[in-house]
């Protein structure tokens, strides 16, 4: 059965900030943890979460960069990761072993990166934004509290591609728009897989399309492709509809902590509610593609990633 996708009416919109979804809410007491936490939406997100109350833990690639991005952010701690290296995260998560989490936003990734090859020969898009996040949720799931969620940060980049059954790792041939997309399609269904199997136990994941937003993921796309692509005007200046980092983190944050989710756990989201089926092609205006939330491809993925990744069996 696919994920049912309508809109619940949550009173928040595309200029929605994270600090606003959290108004009134109180996360004293609660961890969360959030990859790429020290920079763009992530950054956003962190902080927002901090203010609210909440412990942050943030995995960093580059931990002396994390510390001085976080450095006045209360309530924040910094551990090493690096999410192509599946060493480095059975390593954090032995170093958190028998924290309590609350929440994962599972935040960091790459972007159209130049072709890469990580561990056993795995195309990096694919490693960094899936195959560690995947290994890392499954090695920390026991800590995960009665009721914790997971949310999954994807794209509307999802729209140029499934899941590439027969060349997961694009050995016959790179492309890096595909590559960056087929990572953000599993990144969606690893949340419907999640949920499915977590739910027992109270646990309950979301996928979330941030929107379009400017960022340093877009550090191997040449600026003069920013103008083509139409992100960017004359001026250099973010095009219409374009979010803020703080625009951004909402739909993650929202996803995280809105009681209005409740009952539709495995939902991907965007514009802090939830998404509907996708009826263009229109990446800006987003929604979801049947391939992005259909179970059986999640069954599907779930069992080669464990596979993969020794984690989730």
């Amino acid at each position: 059965m696919i994920t049912q996708q309508h809109r619940l009416g949550s009173g928040f919109g595309p200029h929605s900030t994270a600090d606003d979804v959290l108004t009134g809410t109180d996360l004293t007491g609660a961890t969360a943890l959030v990859t790429g936490g020290y920079s763009g939406l992530g950054l956003a997100a962190v902080r927002a979460l901090a203010r609210a109350g909440a412990r942050v833990i943030v995995p960093a690639r580059r931990t002396a960069a994390a510390e001085d991005a976080l450095a006045g952010v209360g309530g924040t701690e910094v551990h090493p990761l690096d999410l192509a290296d599946l060493d480095s995260v059975r390593d954090l998560a032995r170093r958190l072993r028998g924290r309590r989490i609350d929440i994962a936003i599972t935040n960091a990734g790459v972007m159209a990166c130049p072709e890469t090859r990580v561990g056993p020969g795995w195309e990096m898009h694919l490693a960094v934004n899936h195959l560690g996040h995947f290994a890392l949720v499954n090695l920390l799931r026991p800590q995960f509290s009665a009721g914790a969620r997971v949310v999954s940060v994807s794209s509307s980049g999802h729209f140029l591609s499934g899941i590439r059954w027969d060349d997961i790792h694009f050995r016959t041939g790179y492309d890096r728009w595909l590559a960056y997309a087929q990572a953000k399609t599993a990144n969606a269904l690893f949340a419907v897989h999640l949920d499915r199997l977590g739910a027992a136990d109270g646990l309950h994941a979301f996928a979330v399309h941030p929107g379009s937003i400017l960022t340093p993921l877009q550090r191997h796309v040449p600026r003069e492709e920013w103008r083509k692509l139409g992100w960017v005007g004359p001026d250099g200046r973010p095009a219409e509809g374009f979010k803020t980092p703080e625009q951004g983190a909402a739909t993650a944050v929202w996803a995280a902590t809105s009681p209005l989710l409740a009952g539709h756990g495995g939902a991907y989201c965007q514009d802090c509610d939830v998404a509907q089926p996708a009826d263009s092609d229109d990446m800006l205006v987003g929604g979801v593609k049947p391939w992005a939330v259909d179970p059986g491809a999640a069954a599907r993925l779930w069992e080669l990633s464990a596979d993969l990744t020794g984690t989730g069996a």
